[in-house]
């Protein structure tokens, strides 16, 4: 077992059940193509590569490479950083594909501090069928929230705007090497043929989705008016235009009420820069 390195946040998972599940969350097949983030010494590795038909790893750490190509040599082991490289061009996905893309697949046990981000990355359309990534529990249980719940925040409107959430199984601390001071969760998402809200209008969502939460308690006309610098009258016609409650919270809003309220916005003039 290699020396894992703290910089690089690494937590190597070894058990070949948990893999194995893992794995099979993965759902490969034959004529299909798995992108692993994050390989480490390969026990995902060699799971995936028993079920794909293609398996492309990207791994930072050089010091790995080697030992990677000689236990998984059917496998194309990229040494690169995740977060910078082409995940379409690696795995052979057009441009132009339509999301998701049949028989294209993001999997991998990513490290902590990066999870927002690869999240982010891994769902950047042409989107894949699906995406399973092992990641710190409490993260995943904020992604899969419901609204109203506590752990329910903008990383979950954002996530579930565009994908299925399913969060499958726990796996705990105790099953890392070195061992995590948190538990851990397997997460898979399932990218939606017709999202919530188009890719030209995410970046104006997420500004009012995280701009909402931050008065999450506070009634929806006041926030909204804090978050514009409109006037009540013309904060209270927006909420009505998109069928909501001028006294309801933030934190109970459903993917679909706040793409609404977005494109209420945008019809009232409201820019998100």
């Amino acid at each position: 077992m290699p020396r894992p390195k703290k910089r690089l946040g690494q937590h190597f998972l070894t058990d070949p059940r948990i893999l194995g599940r893992i794995a099979d969350a993965v759902e490969a097949s034959r004529t299909d193509t798995v992108l692993e983030i994050g390989p480490g010494p390969g026990g995902l590795t060699a799971a995936l590569a028993a079920r794909a038909g293609r398996l492309v790893a990207i791994e930072k750490d050089r010091g790995l490479v080697p030992a990677l190509r000689e236990r998984v040599p059917t496998a194309t082991i990229v040494e690169a950083d995740a977060l910078e490289a082409d995940w379409h061009r690696l795995a052979g996905v057009p441009p132009d594909a339509p999301t998701p893309v049949a028989g294209y697949i993001v999997a991998g046990n990513i490290p902590y501090n990066l999870t927002s981000p690869l999240v982010e990355k891994a769902l950047e359309p042409p989107s894949p069928a699906r995406i399973v990534f092992l990641v710190q529990r409490e993260v995943a249980e904020r992604v899969a929230a419901r609204p109203g719940s506590e752990t329910y925040g903008a990383l979950s409107v954002g996530v579930q705007a565009v994908a299925a959430v399913e969060l499958l199984f726990r796996v705990p601390a105790g099953a890392f090497a070195p061992r995590p001071r948190v538990d851990s969760a397997v997460l898979r998402l399932r990218p939606l043929a017709e999202p919530a809200v188009s890719v030209a209008r995410r970046h104006a969502f997420r500004r009012v989705v995280v701009g909402m939460f931050g008065f999450r308690r506070k009634q929806l006309l006041r926030g909204l008016r804090e978050l514009t610098g409109w006037d009540a009258e013309v904060a209270r016609a927006a909420l009505a235009q998109a069928g909501l409650a001028a006294d309801v919270r933030p934190e109970t809003l459903g993917v679909r009420e706040f793409a609404a309220l977005l494109d209420a916005l945008v019809d009232a003039g409201w820019k998100a820069d």
